[in-house]
């Protein structure tokens, strides 16, 4: 496990993009353009609101500037995407591409992919999903059932991916397949990741609809599905290797512990909560945030020094998704009779309430990485 330290930063550069990003947030509700909501990084789709983070340079902030990017460091978008979940701004639509898409293309790429996705995703035009779990294989992804086979110009897909965040309305999304027949005694062997079309012909993009109606969530069905070889991505058999990488910034950025922020603020910042100021368990709260902001910030500084951060990564999910959930709870407990909430705290805590079985599940059940954890850390 790498010894993870803060990267170097200057503080004034810092605090005055923070400044920017509060100022336009501060416009935007003043507007109208959005409100404080639960997951927004998950629900909160406006391709709007994307465009508008895309004019100001705060989408692809890390892709280098040949490709139509920034050239900025991962600390430097830690912070702007850490004030777009604390504020709860609809960032759904491009989260997904400008977090772990941007990073993995950049690692595996062809400059072919490269020069043809990373403009579009800097612009806020092209929007991509993840092509991971099945609906027989979650958090096992060595399991993965999706086949793909040798045709003339490239490969033949067949198989099913589920949870697909936002597949009904992305371009493009990832897809984890297998290329070998299993072997039992190595079984990360002989996977392969290729770009698919959503769009394109043979793709059945189903609904998930949750409890409470909201439709993120998506069931993919792939039936022979064409993927011309300039759509392989990285190498043919080195998809776990690729995987395990891409999973490191989808699980230890600031999403990991800021879904349900806006409630906590609120509760610090409002009055129509049956809690006093100083409350000990509002305290313990907010100071688990701070916390984890420290340990993501510095998983950020790991990556952009190119260190492997799987043990890490996992850590920060664990304990983020953890108070996430916690936070929810404390929400619903001081909310009562007693005091007349508001309607927005009253459908921050519904959502959060609905949103919160998932929080330890997705990117990884908590109880797999805590396996995860244990085999880095040498335990037995």
């Amino acid at each position: 496990m790498p010894r993870l330290v803060p990267p170097v930063i200057n503080d004034a550069t810092s605090d005055a993009l923070r400044s920017q990003v509060r100022a336009f947030l501060a416009e935007q509700l003043a507007a109208g353009a959005f409100g404080p909501s639960i997951d927004s990084w998950l629900c909160g789709w406006d391709e709007e609101f994307t465009a508008a983070l895309a004019r100001r340079g705060w989408l692809g902030m890390t892709v280098p500037r040949r490709y139509g990017g920034h050239g900025h460091s991962f600390h430097e978008r830690f912070v702007v995407t850490e004030e777009l979940l604390a504020a709860g701004a609809p960032v759904a639509a491009h989260w997904i591409a400008d977090r772990q898409i941007v990073p993995s293309l950049l690692k595996y790429g062809t400059e072919r992919q490269k020069s043809h996705f990373l403009p579009r995703i800097v612009s806020g035009e092209c929007f991509f999903g993840i092509g991971m779990s099945e609906p027989d294989s979650g958090s096992d992804l060595a399991s993965v059932r999706t086949r793909a086979t040798r045709v003339d110009g490239g490969w033949s897909l067949t198989g099913t991916k589920v949870w697909t965040s936002g597949a009904h309305r992305a371009h493009a999304f990832i897809v984890l397949a297998r290329t070998a027949t299993v072997d039992p005694a190595h079984r990360h062997a002989g996977l392969s990741q290729f770009i698919v079309d959503l769009r394109g012909p043979c793709v059945d993009v189903r609904p998930i609809v949750s409890m409470n109606g909201g439709h993120h969530f998506n069931e993919v069905i792939l039936e022979d599905v064409f993927v011309p070889d300039d759509m392989v991505f990285g190498e043919i058999g080195q998809g776990w290797t690729q995987v395990t990488s891409e999973l490191s910034f989808e699980r230890s950025g600031p999403e990991r512990f800021l879904s349900t922020f806006p409630l906590l603020a609120h509760a610090v910042e409002k009055t129509a909560v049956r809690r006093e100021p100083g409350d000990p368990e509002l305290g313990r709260l907010v100071a688990r945030i701070a916390g984890l902001h420290h340990m993501s910030t510095a998983v950020a500084g790991a990556l952009q020094r190119g260190e492997s951060c799987e043990v890490a990564a996992a850590v920060v999910k664990v304990l983020g998704t953890t108070v996430e959930g916690d936070i929810a709870d404390f929400a619903d407990l001081c909310t009562g009779d007693a005091v007349p909430a508001s309607a927005e705290w009253t459908q921050l805590v519904a959502d959060a309430a609905d949103q919160r079985p998932g929080f330890t599940l997705r990117g990884g059940t908590n109880e797999v990485l805590r396996g995860v954890i244990a085999r880095g850390l040498g335990m037995r």
